[in-house]
């Protein structure tokens, strides 16, 4: 049975005997409230007694300086059977007024309710918190150990609505679909979830964007725009590529993650948000700590809770279940019949190890889907297109320095990505900002 907790504030002793057997006969426990808040009681109160005992005077006093939690009864017991009193403290907030001994059967009866009432409230609240966890992550298909291991520490953490939350893995895992699998299933549902790719905001407007800026605050702030920080409030906001933020930004991103509050570029007052920050990276950020490009303490904060998203080759017979659940999806979308998949193009899928993982394997099958025959999936169309680069050679210079390869490669998949530079550092595994370095002449790896 669920704890149920009745909180006595006693002005009197008069009735002390009352309190123990009222609890013991209703199933509940009751603890004294001594200088505490009553609105930070906790979802298990089911009402407020207090005990005046001839000290009704007292009880009009904290009833105007106390609120307790709404929906939340507060019964005053006193002894003084006049209907003034009765009125004079209902007046001031009391739920009903209770003069003992003659009171007793119609105070019990209306604790009694009360509880009952809080019972049905606890239990409906523990059915929509366990739907919430079983739906949170239900666009995620799989049933490996790998990903029902991470899910499952996810699903944790679904409830603490302030949990500041690192997810990291390769590129096309599903990061963002965890980091809204959390906004949906938690307390923050239903408010903004706001996603951020930090690498594919422009150096010169990445802090306008996140904090906002004030008129005038440079050349082209012809108006006040609040940031994603403030558009969030409430929600959630989502940092994809969080190793690409500049570091300036960093130290300003640190104070949100500290204090909860932004100021806007220009300005001078801070605001208050109220929101859950969910960071995510397919880099190495300790590695970036060391070469100096991420604040260490911007990474301890981000970290405290870490999910490890793993990659598709190490899921198992997950590809299977996506790809099948892939072509039923696509094929409605593109209104195509749903194919059959053969042992070529099964044996097509498996023999790749899909370093672009579920989002590379989606635009496999998509490609796939739409080049074959109605009704058919052909296993040449399954192949990926790098494969189909290392085959040809392609434009890449060999034997040249590591860097000069670098930047070729940079190029040439930019190529067949049809001059999509997002597209073409989704495949490479890089963040645009990296790609657009390589393509302007800097050196790296890849």
């Amino acid at each position: 049975m669920e704890k149920i907790r009745i909180i006595l504030v006693n002005f009197s002793e008069s009735f002390a005997q009352v309190w123990d057997g009222l609890a013991r006969d209703l199933g509940v426990e009751w603890e004294q409230l001594e200088g505490r808040d009553p609105d930070a009681a906790g979802p298990d109160v089911a009402a407020f007694l207090l005990a005046a005992g001839g000290a009704e005077g007292d009880v009009v006093d904290w009833l105007d300086n106390h609120q307790p939690p709404a929906g939340v009864p507060t019964f005053a017991i006193g002894s003084d059977t006049g209907r003034r009193m009765a009125t004079h403290i209902v007046s001031a907030g009391a739920s009903d007024y209770f003069a003992l001994p003659e009171d007793l059967e119609i105070l019990r009866n209306s604790v009694a309710a009360a509880v009952e009432r809080r019972r049905v409230a606890m239990r409906r609240m523990v059915q929509q918190r366990g739907e919430a966890k079983n739906d949170a992550f239900a666009s995620i298909i799989g049933e490996s150990p790998a990903i029902k291991k991470v899910l499952a520490r996810a699903a944790r953490i679904l409830q603490r609505a302030d949990a500041t939350i690192l997810i990291d893995g390769e590129t096309g895992t599903g990061k963002e679909l965890v980091a809204r699998g959390i906004h949906d299933g938690g307390p923050r549902r239903g408010a903004p979830f706001v996603a951020v790719n930090c690498s594919a905001l422009p150096d010169r407007l990445i802090e306008s964007e996140l904090f906002g800026h004030e008129r005038g605050a440079f050349t082209d702030a012809t108006s006040t725009k609040p940031g994603l920080f403030e558009v969030a409030d409430g929600g959630t906001i989502f940092l994809d590529e969080i190793g690409d933020l500049p570091l300036e930004v960093q130290a300003k991103f640190l104070r949100v993650l500290q204090d909860k509050q932004v100021r806007r570029v220009g300005g001078t007052k801070s605001r208050k948000v109220d929101l859950r920050i969910i960071a995510a990276t397919n880099e190495d950020l300790p590695r970036h700590i060391q070469d100096g490009k991420f604040r260490e303490d911007l990474y301890f904060r981000l970290s405290v809770i870490t999910l490890t998203l793993p990659p598709l080759r190490e899921r198992g017979d997950d590809l299977m279940l996506i790809v099948d659940a892939l072509l039923k999806e696509l094929a409605e979308h593109h209104d195509l019949p749903v194919p059959d998949i053969t042992p070529q193009a099964r044996r097509s899928l498996l023999d790749y190890h899909w370093p672009g993982n579920v989002r590379e394997l989606r635009n496999a099958v998509e490609r796939a889907l739409l080049l074959s025959a109605p009704g058919e999936l052909d296993p040449r169309e399954l192949r990926p297109q790098s494969e189909t680069i290392a085959r040809q050679g392609g434009p890449i210079p060999f034997p040249a320095r590591l860097d000069d390869i670098t930047v070729a490669a940079a190029n040439a998949m930019l190529g067949l990505a049809n001059g999509n530079r997002s597209e073409a550092a989704r495949r490479l595994g890089i963040s645009r900002r990296r790609l657009r370095r390589l393509l302007e002449g800097g050196r790296g790896e890849l």
